[in-house]
C-alpha cells in the first residue's frame, strides 16, 4: 500500500499540519469556522485572526463588501475589539491543539504597531503577522506598505517588540515589491504572506456614487490570482537565499491553485474569499494536493516548493 505524501510543512519553525492558512479577516478570530457542519481543524495548518489595533475600531461606514467578476470588493476598515480584548476575552477560548494561530496586528503609526506586537508577545498565539498593506483603510496601512522604508521601519520596531515569529504582509500596490522584501528582511522579519487585495472600486451607474462607503477597497478572488503568482516568485527569488518561507495567496480556490503558487516559490497557501461560497473547501485542496505529490511519486509537499523551471534566458522582472 503507498504511503499517504506528508503534506505538513514547516513555517518559521512551526509545524503546519498542512500547508492551507485561513486568511485575515475571512474567519474572524478563528471561532466562526467550528459552527459551520462537516469544518475540522485537521484540514488547517494556521488560522489568521482578524486584523487587530490598538484601541477599538468600528470600521468603515457600509456597504462594506460587494461583488466584482471572479471576486469582490471590501472595505471592512478593520473593525475590531482592540489588542487588549483580544488578549483577554478572544484567545482563552481559543483551542490550540487544535491548529496554529497568527495575531493580525494593524496600526496607523510605527509606535502602534509596535505595541500592539508587544501585547500580542505575551500571549498564546504563535506568530505574529504585520499588516502594513491594507487598501481600505484611509490612514497607515497601505502608506506603510507602498513605501520600502516604511516597511522597514514597521518591521524594525515590531520585531524588537517580539521574539515570535514574525510575518509581513506584502501589498501588490506598489513599484517593487521585491525591494520591499528585501528591506524587510534587513529589518528582521521570519516570513512573508504576499500578497495582500489590490485596491479597486466600484460604481453605482444608477445613484453614480461608488457602491462602497469607503469608495475603494481590496479586490481579492480568483480575478488577481496572475498577479499574486506573479508577485510571490519575484519575492522567493529575494527570499531564497536566506531561506525565508512565503505563505502565497490570492485567488486560491482549489488543489491546482495552491499548487501554482507552491510551484512559485510558496511554503504554504492562504485561502480567503473561496471560504465564502464553500466553507468546507481546505479538504478538497488538501486531497487535491496529495492526489498531485502520488502521480508525481513525491513523498512530501517541501520537495515541490520553488519548482517551477524557467527557460535559461528568462528572468522575471518588475514591469
Amino acid at each position: 500500500m503507498q504511503r499517504r505524501p506528508d503534506i505538513g510543512v514547516e513555517l518559521c519553525g512551526l509545524r503546519l499540519q498542512t500547508p492551507i492558512v485561513l486568511l485575515s479577516g475571512c474567519v474572524g478570530f478563528g471561532e466562526e469556522y467550528t459552527r459551520v457542519a462537516g469544518f475540522s481543524h485537521r484540514e488547517v495548518g494556521a488560522v489568521c485572526l482578524k486584523g487587530t489595533t490598538l484601541e477599538p475600531r468600528l470600521g468603515n461606514p457600509p456597504h462594506r463588501v460587494c461583488e466584482t467578476p471572479m471576486g469582490m470588493l471590501n472595505a471592512i476598515g478593520l473593525q475590531n475589539p482592540g489588542v487588549d480584548h483580544v488578549v483577554r476575552e478572544i484567545l482563552p477560548r481559543l483551542d490550540f491543539s487544535e491548529t496554529r494561530y497568527i495575531a493580525n496586528v494593524s496600526g496607523s503609526t510605527v509606535e502602534e504597531y509596535a505595541e500592539v506586537t508587544r501585547r500580542f508577545d505575551d500571549s498564546p498565539v504563535d506568530a505574529i503577522e504585520i499588516n502594513i498593506s491594507c487598501p481600505n483603510v484611509k490612514a497607515g496601512g497601505v502608506a506603510f506598505g507602498n513605501d520600502p522604508e516604511m516597511s522597514a521601519r514597521v518591521v524594525e520596531a515590531c520585531r524588537r517588540a517580539t521574539s515570535k515569529p514574525l510575518i509581513t504582509k506584502l501589498s501588490p500596490n506598489q513599484t517593487d515589491i521585491a525591494e520591499n522584501a528585501r528591506r524587510c528582511i534587513e529589518a528582521g522579519t521570519d516570513a512573508f504572506s504576499a500578497i495582500n487585495t489590490l485596491m479597486g472600486m466600484a460604481i453605482d451607474i444608477e445613484r453614480r456614487r461608488p457602491v462602497l462607503g469607503n469608495v475603494q477597497g481590496g479586490l481579492s478572488g480568483p480575478a488577481i490570482k496572475p498577479v499574486a503568482l506573479l508577485k510571490v516568485h519575484q519575492v522567493y527569488r529575494v527570499c531564497r537565499p536566506h531561506g525565508i518561507p512565503i505563505i502565497g495567496q490570492g485567488g486560491i480556490a482549489s488543489a491546482e491553485d495552491a499548487i501554482e503558487f507552491i510551484l512559485a516559490g510558496a511554503s504554504a497557501v492562504g485561502v480567503g474569499t473561496a471560504l465564502f461560497y464553500d466553507p468546507l473547501i481546505c479538504a478538497k485542496i488538501n486531497r487535491g494536493i496529495e492526489d498531485y505529490l502520488r502521480r508525481h511519486g513525491l513523498a512530501r509537499l517541501s520537495e515541490l516548493v520553488g519548482g517551477l523551471e524557467l527557460p535559461e534566458e528568462v528572468e522575471p522582472k518588475n514591469p
